[in-house]
C-alpha cells in the first residue's frame, strides 16, 4: 500500500498560499483545514496554507512525509442517518518550524496575496511574556511570534493599508481576537517598534472574535480499514463527528471574503457572539473538563464510555442541568435543548475521545470553562457547586502526576503540583492550590469544603 502524498494521489497543481497556520493538531486539520478545502472545492477559493509549528519541539515529521496531505474521517449520526464520509485535505502547501528556519518563516510575510491568520494554541496559547526580541529568533510565546511577523510584514511593504491580515484564532478563549490584538500591540510596545507600526495593527488589521465547535478525537484506533478503503496509507488520518460550527464576530468586508455562504457549512458570522459562545463553552467544554479527572480516577477512558456508565452519566447530567444551566442567561428552553444535543454528541459510537486527551491543560480549562460556573452558582446559592467541586478534587489529585502520561500543562505549573503535593497533606494542598491567584485569576477558597468533600 502506497504512503498519501502528492505523487501517490497525482496533485500537480498547487494553491497559492494566502493562509498563515499556526497549529497542525488534529483539531485544526479537522476543523479549519477541512473548511479551507471545502471553500476552494466548491467556492473557488484557492488558498493554500502555510502550517507553521507554534513551540519548539516536534517537527510534524509525519505530516512533511505525506506532503501536508492527510485525509478526515467523518462518522456519527446525523439527521437520524449513519454517516461516514472520507475527505482528502490537500491545501496545505508548506510546514515551517520558525525554530529551525527563520528566514523560510519571516518570507512568509513577503507574500503579497496572503491575508489570513488562524491559529490554535490552546486556552494557554494567547499570552504576553516580557521577553528581548532577539534578530532571527522567534519569540517564546505565539502573539509574539505573531507581532515578529506582522511587523516583517509592515516593513516590507512600507506600511500599505491593503497588506493587512485578517485573524481569526480558534483558541477557546473569550474574545480571543481582541486579546490577541492586545497581546500583539503589547509586545509592540515592549519591543518599541514605533507608533507607526501599531497604528497599522490598529486600523489595517482585522482581529476576530470566533468560537468553533466540533468534537475532534484524533487518529482512529484502527486506521487499517479506512486505508484499505482508500487505497492510502495515511498516518495523519483523523477523525471527527459530523457536527460543526464556526461562529465568526466580524465585520461585513470579511463575510464577502471568506464565501462560506456558497458551501453548506455551518458557518455563522454574527455581530454578537456571546450567546454561542457561553452555551458552548459552559456546557459542552464545561462538561468535558468535568469528566476528564473523574473519569479517569475511575477507569474510565473515553467520554462514550463516561456518558453511559449508569452513575457518572447521570452525574454528569445532573451538573448540567443544575448547577450550570441555573446560572445562564437563556431560555430554560433553550438550555435544555443544547444539553440535549451535547449528550447525544457525546454517545457517538463510531467516536473514540479519549479522556486523556482532553486533559492537556486541565487547570486553564477549568479557569475557563467551569470556574465562571461556579463564581456565578456561589453568588445565586452562596454554596460551591458540588459536582464541579468534587470534580476539582479529582483534577487536583491528577495533577500528582500517578496516571500514566499526565499532567500535561506549562512546566511551571506542573512543577508547582509537584513540589506541593511531595510537602503536603490532601487538605493542605487543597488550601494552597485553590488561593494561587496564578492558577485561577483569583482566591476561591470559597470552593474548599465542598472539594474536600469530593
Amino acid at each position: 500500500m502506497k504512503l498519501l502524498g502528492k505523487a501517490t494521489v497525482g496533485l500537480q497543481t498547487a494553491h497559492p498560499i494566502r493562509i498563515l497556520q499556526f497549529g497542525g493538531g488534529n483539531f485544526l486539520r479537522a476543523f479549519a483545514d477541512y473548511l479551507i478545502e471545502i471553500l476552494n472545492t466548491e467556492a473557488g477559493f484557492d488558498a493554500g496554507v502555510a502550517l507553521v509549528k507554534p513551540t519548539e519541539r516536534g517537527d510534524y515529521t509525519a505530516l512533511r512525509k505525506q506532503d501536508g496531505l492527510f485525509q478526515v474521517l467523518t462518522e456519527g449520526i446525523h439527521e437520524g442517518k449513519a454517516v461516514q464520509e472520507i475527505n482528502r485535505v490537500h491545501c496545505i502547501q508548506q510546514i515551517i518550524h520558525p525554530y529551525q528556519d527563520w528566514p523560510a518563516y519571516v518570507a512568509t510575510a513577503a507574500l503579497p496575496q496572503l491575508r489570513f491568520v488562524l491559529s490554535n494554541t490552546t486556552e494557554s496559547g494567547i499570552a504576553f511574556r516580557e521577553e528581548p526580541m532577539v534578530p532571527g529568533r522567534p519569540a517564546q510565546e505565539f502573539p509574539g511570534k505573531l507581532t515578529q511577523w506582522l511587523y516583517h510584514r509592515f516593513t516590507h511593504f512600507d506600511g500599505a493599508a491593503d497588506k493587512g491580515c485578517i485573524v481569526l484564532p480558534c483558541e477557546l478563549i473569550e474574545e480571543n481576537g481582541q486579546q490577541l490584538k492586545a497581546c500583539i500591540l503589547q509586545y509592540a510596545a515592549h519591543w518599541q517598534l514605533g507608533v507607526a507600526f501599531e497604528t497599522w495593527i490598529d486600523a489595517h488589521n482585522i482581529f476576530c472574535n470566533t468560537l468553533v465547535d466540533r468534537i475532534v478525537p484524533g487518529a482512529p484506533p484502527q486506521p487499517e480499514p479506512i486505508w484499505a478503503q482508500t487505497g492510502l496509507e495515511d498516518h495523519q488520518l483523523v477523525t471527527a463527528e459530523p457536527y460543526l460550527l464556526w461562529a465568526i464576530e466580524a465585520p461585513v468586508s470579511v463575510r464577502e471574503e471568506l464565501p462560506f455562504g456558497q458551501t453548506r457549512q455551518n458557518v455563522v458570522f454574527t455581530d454578537d457572539l456571546s450567546t454561542y459562545r457561553t452555551l458552548k463553552v459552559r456546557l459542552l467544554n464545561g462538561a468535558h473538563t468535568a469528566m476528564v479527572p473523574v473519569g479517569l480516577s475511575h477507569g474510565i477512558t473515553t467520554v462514550r464510555e463516561f456518558v453511559e456508565h449508569p452513575d457518572w452519566g447521570p452525574w454528569l447530567i445532573a451538573l448540567l442541568k443544575e448547577e450550570v444551566a441555573p446560572t445562564l442567561p437563556y431560555s430554560p428552553e433553550t438550555i435544555s435543548a443544547y444539553i440535549e444535543t451535547i449528550i447525544d454528541r457525546f454517545r457517538n459510537p463510531y467516536i473514540h475521545h479519549k479522556l486523556a486527551d482532553i486533559a492537556l491543560n486541565s487547570i486553564s480549562k477549568f479557569k475557563v470553562r467551569l470556574l465562571p460556573t461556579a463564581l456565578a452558582y456561589h453568588a445565586q446559592t452562596g454554596q460551591a457547586p458540588p459536582r464541579i467541586a468534587a470534580s476539582l478534587m479529582a483534577l487536583l489529585e491528577l495533577y500528582k502526576g500517578e496516571y500514566s502520561g499526565l499532567p500535561r500543562d506549562q512546566a511551571s505549573v506542573v512543577t508547582w503540583f509537584q513540589q506541593e503535593w511531595a510537602n503536603n497533606q490532601r487538605e493542605a494542598l487543597v488550601g494552597k492550590a485553590l488561593s494561587n491567584t496564578d492558577l485561577w485569576g483569583q482566591d476561591i477558597r470559597f470552593m474548599a469544603p465542598a472539594v474536600l468533600q469530593g
